[in-house]
């Protein structure tokens, strides 16, 4: 199998071809956990796999059909309401170690933690949405560079023990508001190693053909863990070896899909790049630097038949959305025009006019 093989077969897993039509949360079901921490532009992340308008994902992170919260590795993700409480009690004692370390540096121990979160669930109790800077000043905690990273430390910790979640939007403020409010806790818990099966199923059914140690990247779990979550679920997985290593995919018939021409202008920190930790099928090496950096930051990026040629930004202004591209070969004008054809679902989904410049 070829690079540009399973770059378009992971179009078609990530729902990047639309060939169904879902809803926002059935992309988010579907995917698993999108991260989410640019909020505008993972809104785009579930536009870009569904017709739904800008508007209409907002109602649902709004109405808590899609929750927006600290979960896998220390990020925001959008995760399904269905999915929340099994994803929160699988991978929140991991990340949590990192959170309580983060908090000790500024006297915040384990017991001042909880101790602070009897304080946050009384502010939020009844419905209340409150921004983080609301809660801090309730919790008397002053509003500095050092301070902030502290009232981070605080809120992903409530996040990451089930207690918070994402509130309404207030006005363009993301609030905070209690989970057990928002969505009901279900009566059964899965075990540890049944929650490890479903990720993984969830994974290469909505990620794949992809590696151990891309699951191993994207969950925040060790690669050992990872491969007991495969064991698991061997029957239920297809696998193709490529350079030696394993591929693995659920619910792909390799030889049926057809290589279809596409042209997508992704999000930034969109799954069909940060979900892997080797990106070659959908980049060429020497291109890499230009679409992220060692530190994490992704760019948004145009896709050419599931291959990155180039990046682009937006600037809202008052009456339309000016986007703004580089391409990393010279392009020819006439087939720029053909690929800003593919600015029209943006266009849709912002519901306002788009200029090129």
């Amino acid at each position: 199998m070829t690079h540009q093989e399973i770059s378009h077969y992971r179009l078609v897993s990530q729902k990047l071809d639309k060939t169904t039509v879902s809803s926002p949360q059935e992309i988010v079901h579907h995917l698993g956990a999108m991260q989410a921490q640019d909020y505008a532009m993972a809104k785009w992340a579930i536009g870009s796999r569904c017709n739904a308008t800008e508007i209409e994902i907002e109602e649902a992170i709004n109405s808590a059909q899609i929750i927006r919260t600290h979960i896998l590795r220390p990020t925001w993700h959008f995760v399904s309401s269905e999915d929340i409480y099994w994803m929160l009690d699988l991978s929140g004692p991991q990340v949590q170690r990192m959170t309580i370390s983060s908090a000790k540096q500024y006297g915040y121990d384990i017991k001042k933690l909880d101790q602070t979160n009897s304080k946050i669930e009384k502010l939020l109790a009844g419905n209340n949405h409150l921004t983080r800077e609301e809660i801090m000043q309730e919790l008397d905690i002053k509003k500095s560079s050092n301070q902030d990273f502290l009232g981070a430390a605080i809120m992903m910790h409530a996040e990451l023990e089930g207690l918070v979640c994402n509130g309404k939007m207030k006005g363009k403020q993301i609030t905070y508001s209690l989970l057990e409010e928002r969505v009901k806790k279900p009566k059964t818990k899965l075990s540890k190693e049944e929650a490890l099966a479903k990720l993984a199923q969830r994974y290469f059914e909505s990620h794949g053909p992809a590696t151990l140690l891309d699951f191993s990247w994207w969950s925040g779990f060790s690669p050992t863990i990872c491969q007991s979550a495969i064991n698991a679920i061997k029957l239920q997985l297809n696998s193709v070896v490529i350079n030696d290593k394993d591929c693995y995919f659920v619910n792909q018939i390799i030889s049926n899909i057809h290589l279809n021409e596409s042209l997508h202008f992704i999000p930034a920190f969109d799954e069909i790049l940060i979900s892997y930790k080797t990106r070659e099928a959908s980049i060429l090496v020497e291109h890499q630097s230009r679409a992220f950096t060692n530190n994490g930051i992704f760019k948004p990026i145009i896709l050419e038949n599931g291959k990155v040629i180039g990046t682009w930004k937006r600037t809202i202004k008052k009456d339309h959305a000016k986007i703004e591209t580089e391409f990393f070969n010279e392009t020819e004008n006439s087939k720029k025009a053909i690929l800003f054809e593919g600015l029209k679902a943006f266009e849709n989904y912002l519901g306002t006019k788009i200029i090129i410049d």
